[in-house]
């Protein structure tokens, strides 16, 4: 009878402790960036961003619910979103991550510029009602990222027309950038992440590749444990 009244104690312990685990977890939103209508940035052999965004946003989702993280999908079903829907459907989460590839200046294509420019870059909003928690979030990432062998391509600082993003940090990449809607419309913290430049041959080549991806999608997935459970 002792035993089984132990077993009984131990299973409600047990359940007990679960309901504290999940009630406890932190919920992340992960946006796969641009629609199938608004493909975003043109890889250099043509492929389309839209279809990179779906990829690692699907297996960064897939890392983070296997980390015990609650995960909001947003975007990438297929469906036209708007960004304002986007930050609107993460209402709750304590984190928004949007999943982006860059390109560069149509005016550095057009010169044969297309192989100078590499790397990744995060961007945060200083219009964001928690600025201090989406730049501690995009630094751990940036730190994740470079763990992981890759480079900040800090082309985005460079002082011309569409470009000209201040550098808060420039060791891990992080750009702010205070008018993109995704970023300042959030009522959580939130980081957008442009994870390579699929407008450089190799690397739309080697981004594409499921290994480089799974790399990525490691390695934001670590940044984002870092920021959320210190």
């Amino acid at each position: 009878m002792r035993s089984i009244r132990h077993a009984a104690v131990a299973a409600i312990t047990l359940l007990l402790l679960g309901a504290a685990t999940i009630g406890h977890a932190a919920t992340v939103a992960v946006d796969v960036g641009h629609t199938p209508k608004h493909v975003g940035a043109r890889g250099a052999a043509g492929g389309e961003e839209y279809a990179f965004n779906r990829a690692l946003g699907r297996r960064l989702g897939d890392l983070l619910a296997m980390r015990g993280f609650v995960v909001i999908r947003v975007g990438g079903d297929g469906r036209e979103i708007e960004p304002r829907q986007r930050t609107a459907q993460a209402a709750g989460a304590d984190l928004f991550v949007s999943i982006h590839h860059d390109s560069i200046q149509q005016a550095w294509i057009d010169a044969g510029r297309r192989g100078e420019f590499s790397g990744y870059a995060l961007f945060v909003s200083e219009k964001n009602p928690d600025y201090s928690g989406s730049l501690r979030c995009a630094k751990t990432i940036g730190e994740q990222l470079r763990g992981a062998g890759e480079a900040p391509s800090l082309y985005h600082a460079t002082p011309i027309a569409g470009e000209n993003r201040p550098i808060v940090d420039e060791l891990r990449g992080v750009h702010r950038f205070d008018d993109l809607v995704v970023l300042k419309t959030a009522t959580m913290p939130a980081v957008l992440v442009e994870a390579g430049v699929i407008a450089n041959p190799q690397e739309e080549v080697r981004l594409g590749k499921p290994a480089t991806r799974e790399r990525l999608a490691q390695a934001i997935a670590d940044g984002i444990t870092r920021c959320l459970q210190p």
